[in-house]
């Protein structure tokens, strides 16, 4: 194996990627957010994710992995297409601390997520995260540390419906932005929104056709009211 990052075993507490196969254990020591995110999208620059370029077979022993064994299990005993497989194939093996931390992280994108592109079916406006939150706890959410926000929203969402009305939905308005300001604000509604159709008027002003999470609708008008000194004239268009 080529040399690496060096790490003393004694001070060190261990982020690894762990794989079983074969009656064999194969183990490379990693950055726990680079190994996450590698497993997680299957992409990605590799040297970022491993702290020792070595596989061990233990790595608090120090025990490195046999060559001839990698080869007779995972089909190669080069570091980088043996520890893609371990990472691929493996668990990730975290810290308490970190697998908190990660928790910790997901779960306020989760939040952040609902409150954006859901509301409340009663008022038609978005939940307050604070509420969500709550909800989550009295609905006793747990977070999957090793898959995306997006593949756990669902089964969140379904937790915590029969405690917090949601409904998710997309709102259909037309924009129209004085001249002076037309220029500017392109960039600034293409942010927060998709650009379905658009269109210069006669006298020079822009108008638009967007789209955008309903929960997302206040603050996309307090935008645009700031931005053109309440020169914007905004349409929902009622399905």
């Amino acid at each position: 194996m080529r040399g690496g990052p060096t790490f003393d075993r004694e001070k060190v507490s261990f982020n690894l990627a762990r794989l079983r196969k074969g009656g064999e254990v194969f183990e490379i020591v990693v950055d726990p957010d680079a190994a996450i995110a590698f497993k997680e999208t299957g992409s990605g620059n590799l040297k970022d994710v491993f702290r020792a370029e070595e596989i061990f077979s233990d790595a608090k022993k120090g025990l490195i992995a046999s060559p001839d064994r990698l080869t007779s299990v995972l089909g190669c005993n080069d570091f980088d297409g043996a520890s893609k497989k371990i990472i691929d194939e493996g668990e990730i093996q975290l810290t308490a601390e970190h697998r908190e931390k990660v928790r910790t992280a997901k779960l306020r994108k989760l939040v952040v997520k609902i409150h954006r592109n859901a509301i409340d079916p009663k008022t038609g406006n978005p939940h307050p995260e604070k509420r969500i939150e709550l909800a989550m706890d009295e609905a006793k959410v747990k977070i999957d540390e090793f898959r995306t926000v997006e593949q756990q929203l669902d089964e969140v969402v379904k937790k915590l419906q029969p405690i917090l009305p949601l409904r998710f939905e997309i709102a259909k308005l037309t924009v129209r932005i004085p001249s002076q300001y037309a220029a500017k604000m392109y960039g600034e509604i293409e942010r927060m929104a998709k650009i379905v159709k658009d269109s210069w008027l006669n006298d020079g002003s822009w108008e638009a056709q967007v789209e955008l999470p309903a929960g997302l609708k206040l603050d996309f008008s307090d935008m645009l009211n700031g931005a053109t000194h309440g020169g914007a004239t905004i349409e929902e268009k009622k399905e």
